[in-house]
């Protein structure tokens, strides 16, 4: 959610009921400050925000969320040991996105809180061995007593109660946030998104950091880099600096990297967030009652 989730996304989620994250992936320190405090004058819900452990500045960002006040954190790329009992001792709850169940394993004996198994067919960077969100719940599941947050491939209320039943205790949504009318995503690539088709987006750059994205003149370069043997120098050097930004945040769809999930092809239009959270819920509460009936008449 690097380039979509800011102070107006994350407080319209909270405001609706859901929890909103800020994405401090793609924001230097004091941007990061900035959108906290926003965030805190647009909402008195609970909020978070996402830290890549990869980050540069990760102290600095620390330091601007135990300073602000900030009560929920999600940790993500990298070892959830690093900076977990930091956090805990100033009050934070921690929660930690992984994609396998060893990596679950290593953020519960690390003591956070919760963990968020995310399936490869999430969007963004994702993890190495491909496991769908399908099989990656029930095992974590077997694996970790602590909560359980299920994601990759959710946008509606069925598959919401789909993961639940498999074992989620709840879910994390990003690729129909980005179809929003408060993500800070551009324009074009939020249009980009709802017109996608199944098998418009690609899992790819695994030599570097896993990355989903849409298919695109980009993608193509990458692909025939792959073709001619590129090392990992060379792939890095493809890659370049701020092509996301370039693509998600600037709205080129030429060069840009446009990172999305395999769920963008069911993603039809741009609403306002409150309205997918109050759609998801309706959706989700209907599914559970028809399944109930089922299950009474069996």
């Amino acid at each position: 959610m690097i380039w979509a989730s800011g102070w107006r996304l994350a407080s319209a989620v909270s405001n609706a009921g859901g929890l909103g994250l800020i994405g401090a992936g793609s924001m230097y320190p004091e941007v990061l400050r900035e959108h906290i405090l926003k965030c805190q004058k647009a909402t008195k819900k609970p909020f978070g925000v996402n830290v890549p452990m990869l980050y540069p500045d990760i102290d600095a960002i620390i330091n601007i969320i135990i300073e602000l006040g900030v009560k929920i954190v999600f940790t993500s790329a990298g070892n959830p040991a690093s900076w977990t009992a930091h956090l805990k001792k100033h009050g934070i709850t921690v929660v930690h996105v992984v994609s396998s169940v060893k990596f679950a394993l290593k953020a519960a004996q690390a003591g956070v809180d919760a963990v968020v198994a995310e399936g490869f067919e999430a969007g963004g960077h994702n993890g190495r061995d491909e496991t769908t969100t399908l099989t990656l719940i029930p095992a974590v599941k077997e694996a970790v007593q602590i909560p359980l947050i299920a994601a990759g491939g959710i946008a509606s209320g069925n598959s919401m109660l789909a993961v639940m039943v498999l074992g989620a205790d709840g879910v994390q949504v990003g690729s129909r946030f980005v179809a929003s009318e408060e993500a800070s995503s551009h324009i074009l690539f939020k249009q980009k998104v709802v017109e996608a088709k199944e098998g418009d987006t690609q899992l790819t750059l695994k030599e570097l950091a896993p990355v989903r994205m849409l298919k695109n003149e980009f993608f193509e370069e990458v692909q025939n880099a792959y073709k001619q043997g590129a090392t990992t120098e060379e792939l890095k050097a493809l890659l370049g600096k701020a092509r996301a930004k370039r693509g998600m945040f600037e709205g080129d769809l030429i060069q840009g990297e446009l990172e999305i999930g395999q769920v963008a092809s069911i993603i039809h239009d741009i609403k306002p967030a409150a309205t997918i959270v109050a759609d998801m819920m309706i959706e989700f509460n209907l599914a559970k009652k028809a399944t109930s009936l089922y299950n009474f008449k069996k």
